[in-house]
């Protein structure tokens, strides 16, 4: 009788609870959201996953290490005042700053690990800001959830970082929002957003809870785990963000916020017009709070301009490397070196001035001039070597092209194998390792067929004999499993001695001296250990010239495609299309890069030929290795 009494008193004292509790709570409690951060695997330092999450301002406001600053200006002296608390930055206007322990332009572990030791003393608890709000002349009303981050590490950087979502409702108070429910909800992204009607299926819930995905280190909040491309139109940010596994689970709990605080009481700080995080230059920093936001003063309108969808990085078929791909990572080294310019303007300066010299030196040592296409075994300049590719390209292009574009229908049925094996041995570990293997092996197996198409096509060309689509074809077929196994097997092998890293120098001497194994078996017959050592032979002693030209040709064909998408990402285009137009493109460049590759081949013949009817010895480099003189007659 005891126990139940005290179950009843204990349930009764709930209820009662629960009936106390403002229907402003109950609003914001009961569409309080799920959120799905990237799980450190390797905490806390790893900043391709989440380092922090949404917490308390106190982490700034009442801590010993942080200042509140009023950097110099006109003339005026710097103004430092210690461990503010809400009341020194109430009202305070948009020169100040908070600045924490730390360098935003060269984060480094610093603030995770900060971050990390709030959390474990209990200090950064996992919360949401909650606010209400409505806006005038408009009918409803939004529940906001702000998420306050200690950090934000993205391609910018800087101390503190403000986001979040909102959830509309077509009610005039809170009760009659509870009764009704939501009917669009809105994530904030940068200095824009997505929004879904609240029944869409990208909006996952768990009840009436709504689950958001931030990205890594920009807290951008998406409505599912995928890498996303930003092209920075409408606020969107400039850049990838990724919410992808792993993933773990974070309750936030909702605090209430009024939407004209009082002076004085709990949320004072909410007139804090200054930056959270210490002053730089640009985007780097630190943001100002949520009532200076246009979602704060006018949500509706807000949220009628931002976008019903984000585009994701697409999957599928891909010739080379991604356009979308290259563009995350080159938007994420280009925004490292503006950091880098905001550090040390010298120091950028001089890394921009050594990238140019790579560039204009080459280009400025070498003859462009003439250029003979009626003998192709000839020795040429490095500038004659890539104007006669593009020049016998132009010469024989129907066939060229059409041989370059059958690289998809390969590529696409080596696809079609990962999928096919995939199938076949399920999901999980060894399905996709088994999928991945197949994939490695058989996108290089690809392209080292259309690569010895071409050379025969070259082949063919140098011999005076029929070219042509189909004699190009049978001329790779009759020698298909020495080519293509012989470029294979250069290839796993030169991972297999990068992968030692005591083998990676080897590696990449051995990745040159085998630059020439088709052409050798193509060209001379050669069975697969002499194609090897006869590659080796034509590479030897001019090592660095092969480096020079092979590296150029490769490089035309890795970046030309991702340099063309680069104009269509900011367009309308959707990324399928760009990749697809991308992967074109490197097909179309696969030709070329075999013809650049064989005429170099042709080019060390001639001049091994040379210096071997010559009278006097040419002094070899200390990088060569010696040979024997020929001997005469």
């Amino acid at each position: 009788m005891t126990v139940f009494a005290a179950a009843a008193a204990a349930w009764l004292a709930a209820a009662t609870a629960q009936a106390a509790e403002s229907p402003k709570s109950q609003l914001v409690r009961a569409y309080a959201p799920i959120v799905m951060l990237r799980a450190q695997e390797d905490p806390p330092c790893d900043t391709a996953e989440e380092q922090f999450e949404p917490t308390t301002v106190d982490v700034m406001l009442g801590n010993r290490r942080v200042d509140l600053v009023r950097p110099s200006e006109r003339g005026e002296p710097k103004i430092v005042r210690p461990a503010p608390t809400a009341a020194d930055v109430a009202g305070l206007g948009a020169r100040w700053h908070l600045d924490v322990p730390g360098d935003p332009l060269n984060a480094g572990c610093t603030y995770a690990k900060d971050f990390a030791s709030l959390k474990a003393d209990g200090r950064a608890p996992a919360i949401t800001y909650a606010h209400i709000a409505r806006q005038k002349g408009t009918s409803g009303l939004v529940v906001q959830y702000w998420f306050f981050y200690y950090f934000n590490q993205f391609n910018d950087v800087h101390e503190g970082d403000w986001e979040g979502m909102q959830i509309a409702f077509d009610a005039d108070t809170p009760r009659e929002a509870l009764g009704r429910g939501p009917y669009e909800i809105a994530l904030f992204q940068h200095g824009g957003g997505e929004k879904g009607a609240w029944d869409d299926d990208k909006v996952q819930k768990e009840g009436t809870h709504p689950v958001v995905y931030p990205a890594a280190g920009s807290h951008a909040a998406f409505f599912d785990d995928a890498v996303y491309v930003e092209n920075g139109q409408g606020g969107s940010g400039l850049g990838c963000d990724n919410t992808t596994k792993p993933l773990r689970r974070v309750d936030v709990r909702p605090v209430l916020m009024p939407t004209d605080p009082r002076p004085g009481g709990r949320f004072q700080w909410l007139s804090f017009d200054g930056h959270w995080g210490q002053k730089e230059k640009s985007y780097n920093n630190g943001p100002t709070g949520p009532t200076t936001k246009s979602q704060w003063r006018e949500p509706f309108t807000w949220m009628d301009g931002v976008r019903s969808t984000s585009p994701r990085l697409p999957g599928g078929l891909v010739l080379g490397p991604a356009v979308t791909g290259a563009f995350c990572g080159a938007v994420a080294t280009a925004s490292n070196f503006v950091n880098l310019e905001a550090q040390t303007r010298l120091g950028a300066i001089l890394i921009g001035v050594v990238l140019v010299l790579l560039v204009a030196v080459p280009v400025g040592l070498t003859r462009w001039t003439p250029v003979d296409l009626t003998r192709l075994r000839q020795p040429r300049a490095f500038g004659q070597l890539v104007r006669a590719a593009r020049q016998l390209y132009g010469r024989h292009w129907r066939w060229l092209v059409l041989i370059g574009l059958t690289s998809i229908p390969i590529i696409a049925a080596i696809y079609g194998l990962q999928w096919l094996f995939s199938g076949l041995v399920g999901g999980g570990g060894v399905g996709d390792t088994v999928s991945d293997a197949v994939g490695s092996v058989g996108r290089p197996l690809g392209f080292a067929v259309v690569a010895a198409v071409v050379i025969a096509f070259v082949r063919d060309l140098d011999r005076a004999q029929p070219t042509g689509f189909v004699p190009a074809y049978r001329g790779m077929l009759e020698r298909f499993w020495r080519v293509v196994v012989g470029q294979l097997l250069a290839n796993v092998l030169v991972v297999l001695l990068a992968v030692t890293v005591i083998g990676l120098p080897i590696a990449a001497w051995k990745f040159i001296d085998w630059q020439f194994v088709q052409q050798e078996i193509l060209f001379a017959d050669k069975p697969l250990r002499e194609a090897f050592r006869g590659s080796t032979q034509v590479v030897r002693g001019h090592w660095w010239r092969t480096l020079r030209t092979a590296g150029f040709f490769w490089l035309i064909s890795v970046i030309t495609g991702p340099l063309l998408g680069f104009a269509l990402i900011f367009t309308t285009l959707s990324l399928t299309w760009i990749n697809v137009v991308g992967s074109v493109v490197f097909a179309l460049l696969l030709p070329y890069v075999a013809i650049g590759r064989t005429l170099l081949y042709f080019d060390l013949l001639e001049r091994e030929e040379e210096e071997a009817t010559t009278t006097e010895p040419k002094r070899r480099r200390w990088w060569s290795r010696a040979r024997p003189s020929p001997q005469p007659g």
